[in-house]
């Protein structure tokens, strides 16, 4: 397809999935059951952590998270005693484990209490018009706190080389306001278009039939030539292509 009838094409399957039924499937209906905005932070960002695998033992083992956090993740998060803690030694999602789990709820904690919250950290360090370098800054202060080496493989660094799949797509839910009622849009100091698409094996594979992508592997440099690719069809809300990209190949086998 020439350039402008690819746009063309994509944009049309974005308004196919980027619409409200698209929640049913995906794990972003977990923030969706919470209102408040740091609820919604928290459950987004615990959610897309896990999310790797079948999607429907995602959203189980995501829902089982909530109910661990007693449906209030915030509430939780801040004011938890260690005694509260113990419960959440027996969660397990594939490689994610019960004292991941528990680090990951006093790096939130610490991050609340003393660095005004997750979007604070995001939109402090955005630059080149990009939100990479940020991901790397906020993995950086994520661990500050005593925890096990093996639990920081749960947050992708893109300064080595990472695609950083899914707090790429969690900082989609977060910042990117769709007018649909799917992404929250509620980030309003972090502009939509420094955004990278969430880059896995669905999109990527997309992506390289459509020629949007020659990189093999879906590393970092992929994501760049593919955020640069996306970015000429729309720079100001480049990662709604994920839609597109993600429903060619998840529902339509493209």
């Amino acid at each position: 397809m020439k350039t402008n009838e690819l746009k063309e094409f994509l944009d049309s399957k974005v308004e196919q999935y980027n619409r409200l039924d698209f929640i049913d499937t995906d794990p972003i209906q977990i923030p969706h059951q919470f209102s408040k905005k740091e609820d919604i932070e928290i459950a987004g960002f615990l959610t897309a952590t896990i999310a790797w695998g079948n999607r429907k033992s995602i959203i189980n083992n995501a829902n089982k998270m909530m109910i661990m956090l007693q449906q209030s993740p915030y509430d939780f998060v801040i004011n938890h005693q260690d005694s509260d803690l113990i419960q959440l030694e027996s969660f397990v999602h594939r490689t994610f484990n019960g004292i991941d789990f528990i680090t990951f709820i006093k790096a939130l904690q610490n991050i609340y209490i003393n660095h005004n919250g997750l979007e604070s950290i995001f939109s402090k360090h955005v630059k080149n018009n990009s939100i990479q370098y940020a991901i790397h800054e906020f993995k950086q202060l994520f661990f500050k706190i005593e925890h096990i080496q093996r639990t920081q493989k749960h947050v992708s660094d893109p300064l080595k080389n990472s695609a950083a799949k899914r707090i790429n797509m969690f900082l989609r839910w977060m910042v990117r306001n769709d007018n649909t009622g799917v992404d929250f849009g509620i980030w309003k100091s972090i502009s939509p278009s420094v955004l990278s698409c969430p880059l896995d094996v669905h999109s990527g594979n997309v992506a390289r039939k459509l020629t949007l992508l020659e990189r093999k592997q879906n590393d970092g440099k992929a994501l760049m030539e593919l955020d640069t690719n996306l970015r000429k069809f729309d720079k100001d809300d480049p990662v709604k292509y994920d839609f597109a990209l993600f429903g060619l190949g998840v529902f339509e086998g493209f």
